[in-house]
Formats: structure tokens, C-alpha cells, sequence
């Protein structure tokens, strides 16, 4: 996979990773021609250790425990071949880790890249586009501007 590929695969993989699972799974279901597939790795819950840094520079520590769901599916390509696609979803959705790693090998094939691409993808971010606007709408509210006058002395 190429430098390109790889980059747009982790752009796509995000935003599954963060779409609401209710649009998620009413986008799926309106795409036409679903893939058969195999599970490689059913979906499971478990926890994963998050480790921050302080000031984002320093010494790492150890932040909390994340509940995350994981899943790897197999499809077949048009052309035969196979693809295999994997999520990494926050929560315990059995059901989106399910729809995102589908979708993630879909992509991957040249043949259904677009379709899935314009039916799934592109809808997904323009829904967070739109709610990251509506929320700095809302934070601009109540923003509070600060201004020191020069005292003469």
C-alpha cells in the first residue's frame, strides 16, 4: 500500500471510527450491493490503556482505561481477490465495529472504492463537519474578550 492509499485508508478508518452509529448503520443499510463476508476476528469488547503526555511534550503517563470494540472482516474483490478490513471503534457497539470494518475492505477494492466511497464516506463527513460548526457556533456565544487598557504613569 502506497504512501496515498495509506493515508486515505487512515482518513476513512477515522471517520467510521467516529461516525454516530446510528447514521453509520442508516447509511449501510441503504448501499445497493452489500458484500458477502467472514469474520476473521468476531467483534469483541475490551480495554485498552490511553497514555497522554504532559503538556503534550513530557514525560508519558498512563491517563485511564477505554472501553474499545474491535473487529476483522474478509471480502471478496470484484476481481476475485480477497480484502480484509479491520475497526477500532470507542465503546462496546458490536454492531458499528461490524459496519466499519465492511466498509474499510470495500474500500479497498478500485471497483467499489467510489460508490461506497459517495454512499457512506462523504456523507459521514459532512454530518461531522456539520456538528463540529454547530458546536463552535455555540461555544461563540459565550466567548469573552479580553483587552488590557495602558495605564499612564
Amino acid at each position: 500500500m502506497n504512501h496515498d492509499a495509506s493515508t486515505a485508508r487512515r482518513h476513512w478508518m477515522e471517520t467510521l471510527a467516529c461516525a454516530p452509529e446510528a447514521l453509520l448503520d442508516q447509511l449501510w443499510r441503504g448501499v445497493e450491493s452489500k458484500p458477502a463476508y467472514g469474520l476473521l476476528r468476531r467483534p469483541e469488547a475490551g480495554l485498552v490503556m490511553v497514555r497522554a503526555r504532559a503538556g503534550a511534550t513530557g514525560e508519558q503517563f498512563n491517563l485511564g482505561e477505554m472501553t474499545v470494540t474491535r473487529c476483522s472482516v474478509r471480502v471478496s474483490a470484484r476481481d476475485g481477490t480477497s480484502l480484509s478490513g479491520t475497526a477500532y471503534v470507542a465503546g462496546r457497539s458490536l454492531r458499528k465495529a461490524q459496519i466499519a470494518a465492511i466498509v474499510d475492505a470495500v474500500l479497498q477494492d478500485p471497483a467499489r472504492h467510489d460508490a461506497i466511497h459517495a454512499a457512506v464516506i462523504a456523507p459521514l463527513e459532512a454530518a461531522r463537519t456539520s456538528a463540529r460548526q454547530q458546536t463552535q457556533a455555540k461555544a461563540a456565544t459565550s466567548r469573552v474578550e479580553f483587552f488590557t487598557m495602558v495605564r499612564g504613569e
